[in-house]
């Protein structure tokens, strides 16, 4: 597995909980990054897949 995808992976889950941190606390900047967090990590997880591929893994 290349490491794009575990980095991909935690970068998600932050940008979640970052997210939900900003909901509970009402604060817009907070939950707008970290739904770019996710979408950042969603990215950097295709990336990683693609690598894999090639890699034929």
């Amino acid at each position: 597995m290349d490491k794009d995808r575990v980095e991909g992976a935690a970068t998600n889950m932050g940008g979640k909980i970052k997210e939900g941190a900003g909901k509970l606390t009402s604060d817009e900047k907070m939950r707008r990054d970290g739904v770019m967090d996710q979408v950042k990590g969603k990215i950097q997880n295709v990336v990683g897949g693609i690598k894999d591929t090639l890699k034929g893994k």
